[in-house]
């Protein structure tokens, strides 16, 4: 009876969470909640035409066409989220204290704003259209009334914002010196889920034919469906049973993102302090 709002709220919940850290690490910014509004509204609508044309997508490319939108739309998103862990985390605290003293975005917050409402408008779209299509799939073959698959859909959405909008009223309690920081670190985690996801999807697609075997499997303590796998997924992008591609491509992420990081304020900090150096040795 309650399977829409299930699956409703499962879908729901894996883009809630994930627009709501990047809410979280955006906090400040001026035209923030604009830019992630249009992010959000952009990805449902793209989610409903994707869902109408699923049937054309699914048969292009001898029948993997499904599999490379998806690819296509993972890679998108891991990038933009790369160079913001590369780049903006660097300069995000600047940026927020300078669009507070003059009252307007920076070009740099505009930059990270644009990146990341691209990000939340793939995650949408994704994860919207997966939603449209389990919906319809339902509709077609259960005898509940429309009105009650329907209503259920909709308690289904209502609880997964509800829980995202948790997330992000959660790292509201937290100091703005740590914000950056946990904000970042989880961001980086969602970076590793979407490269594992696309090593699952070259997986399906049998693009990546090697490291096809379970790496781990832990569905019989923590179902794939639970509430705890699917929170632990959106945050974390801990998967129940992944296949060792999933790992090593999530571990790769990750490290080669927060090396490029560590380069990145390397080299920041070693040029500021050429910087202090110079205007110290100027004469009066």
């Amino acid at each position: 009876m309650f399977s829409a709002g299930i699956i409703v709220f499962r879908e729901t919940l894996e883009a809630a969470l994930f627009v709501g850290i990047i809410a979280a690490s955006t906090r400040g910014l001026v035209n923030r909640t604009h830019s992630l509004s249009i992010g959000v509204a952009l990805g449902a609508l793209g989610s409903l035409l994707m869902a109408s044309m699923m049937g054309h997508i699914s048969d292009w490319a001898n029948g993997i066409g499904q599999e490379i939108v998806d690819a296509v739309i993972l890679t998108i998103a891991l990038a933009m989220l790369a160079w913001h862990c590369i780049w903006v985390s660097n300069n995000s605290q600047g940026m927020v204290q300078e669009a507070k003293q003059i009252g307007n975005a920076t070009t740099q917050g505009h930059q990270t704003l644009l990146a990341l409402a691209i990000v939340v408008a793939l995650s949408v779209l994704r994860e919207g259209a997966e939603t449209v299509l389990f919906v319809s799939g339902l509709m077609a073959g259960s005898t509940m009334s429309t009105g009650e698959l329907i209503s259920n859909a909709v308690a289904g959405v209502a609880l997964g914002i509800c829980a995202g909008w948790l997330v992000y009223k959660g790292l509201g309690f937290i100091k703005t010196s740590r914000l950056f920081q946990i904000t970042n670190i989880l961001i980086l985690l969602l970076a590793g889920s979407l490269a594992s996801q696309i090593a699952k999807t070259a997986n399906q697609a049998d693009w990546i034919s090697v490291f096809g075997d379970q790496a781990w499997d832990v569905s019989h303590l923590i179902p794939s469906d639970s509430i705890t796998a699917l929170v632990m997924h959106g945050i974390l992008g801990f998967d129940v049973s992944p296949t060792q591609l999933q790992v090593i491509f999530y571990l790769t992420a990750i490290t080669v993102i927060w090396t490029a990081a560590r380069q990145m304020k390397f080299h920041n900090s070693h040029h500021q302090g050429l910087n202090n150096t110079h205007k110290f040795s100027m004469p009066n």
